[in-house]
């Protein structure tokens, strides 16, 4: 399930570095103050149904495409870079995928895949299920002009734009996604994306758009922890969230108090 999705569910997170890494971690960037969050554009016709994303939605992009392939046991080729502040040697080899992860050199702890490789559906599933916890897994393919993903390969800097300067046209070309327009893909579109605005949503629609700001009140600091980037990393954010979904050109908001 994506994060956002995770939190409109339980929004006020008990200890979220212990007990929710998962959705934590998309947040322990923010400082106080107002902050530009993820977006994606959701366009349909008779045929097909385009899928554009601001990063931090890649894995949903991914995850609804990778759903919608109607054969288990195609093979197709994926392309890409895995990024992830773990070591995850052994959970690649586990998936029986091939990708060669190597560590960082710089200051900063982390680990880097270049992948070219094959796959079936079930086993892309699995490994966007298994690396959105903890990594950010940036993969294209393309199997029919109805069924492809494209994703940029690396991750853009957080935008330091005030929220009614946001340049959405141009942070929303880090990940596309297309895919058949059925009945049930569109079901899995909506449950996925904006679950808490389907029944807002008119049948006719052509175009969606979600936004979600944060506004961080304050922050609360770990005792006893001394390392600047583990408290930057233990500390918790609390303020609220705001999701806008522009339908067509009309706005629908919702606002939730968050502790993440």
């Amino acid at each position: 399930m994506h994060f956002l999705s995770e939190l409109i569910k339980n929004p006020i997170l008990e200890n979220p570095p212990k007990n929710y890494m998962s959705i934590h971690r998309h947040f322990y960037r923010y400082s106080k103050g107002d902050f530009i969050g993820p977006a994606l554009k959701i366009s349909k016709t008779s045929g097909k149904i385009t899928l554009k994303g601001t990063h931090e939605y890649e894995d949903l992009i991914l995850e609804l495409v990778g759903k919608s392939i109607s054969s288990s046991e195609l093979e197709f080729e994926i392309k890409g870079k895995l990024i992830s502040g773990e070591d995850l040697k052994e959970t690649i080899s586990h998936l029986g995928l091939t990708w060669e992860l190597k560590k960082s050199t710089g200051q900063t702890k982390n680990y880097k895949a270049d992948i070219i490789d094959k796959v079936k559906k079930n086993q892309l599933l699995q490994a966007i299920d298994i690396f959105r916890k903890n990594s950010y897994l940036l993969l294209s393919f393309g199997i029919n002009p109805n069924c492809k993903v494209t994703t940029k390969k690396s991750i853009p800097q957080p935008s330091k734009k005030k929220v009614e300067d946001d340049d959405l046209s141009k942070r929303i070309q880090f990940c596309s996604g297309t895919l058949s327009t059925t009945a049930t893909n569109l079901k899995m579109v909506l449950d996925s994306a904006v679950p808490d605005f389907i029944s807002e949503i008119p049948k006719n629609w052509k175009s969606l758009i979600i936004f979600n700001n944060y506004k961080i009140n304050e922050i609360e600091i770990p005792k006893n922890i001394k390392n600047s980037s583990l408290l930057r990393i233990m500390a918790v954010r609390k303020g609220k969230m705001f999701r806008s979904l522009d339908v067509d050109g009309e706005v629908i908001e919702k606002q939730y108090s968050i502790i993440v």
